[in-house]
């Protein structure tokens, strides 16, 4: 497996447009190839006294921390299906994008350990 993570600043009045659009991402992902997304609202995120979420995407007054995790079957699948979507241009947004996406980080992972599959290799 091959993980995308995105951090993402999302104004607390753009709850219900951001679920919209995270339903409609997860539509366009699950066709090219990915297995599982997960969305998590803030609920529980503590300010560090040197780095927290927060200050990584510069979160602003009325601002909460959104994770999205993206769970694709390997790296080559997750990087084809990146370029056929911008090929496609099934990314393309119409409408209101409801975060700064200048803000957004992404990174992606190597799976390590999956407890439903135990050690990798």
């Amino acid at each position: 497996m091959y993980i995308s993570v995105l951090v993402i600043p999302v104004p607390e009045r753009n709850m219900d447009l951001y679920h919209s659009c995270a339903v409609k991402s997860a539509a366009i992902f699950k066709k090219y190839g990915c297995i599982e997304i997960i969305d998590g609202w803030e609920d529980f995120v503590p300010r560090g006294k040197q780095t927290d979420f927060h200050r990584a995407v510069a979160i602003k007054e009325g601002e909460k921390v959104v994770v999205s995790l993206q769970i694709w079957p390997d790296k080559e699948r997750f990087y084809s299906s990146e370029a056929k979507m911008h090929e496609d241009k099934a990314l393309e947004v119409e409408g209101e994008v409801p975060f700064d996406a200048s803000r957004l980080i992404i990174g992606c992972f190597e799976t390590i350990k999956n407890m439903a599959e135990g050690e990798k290799a």
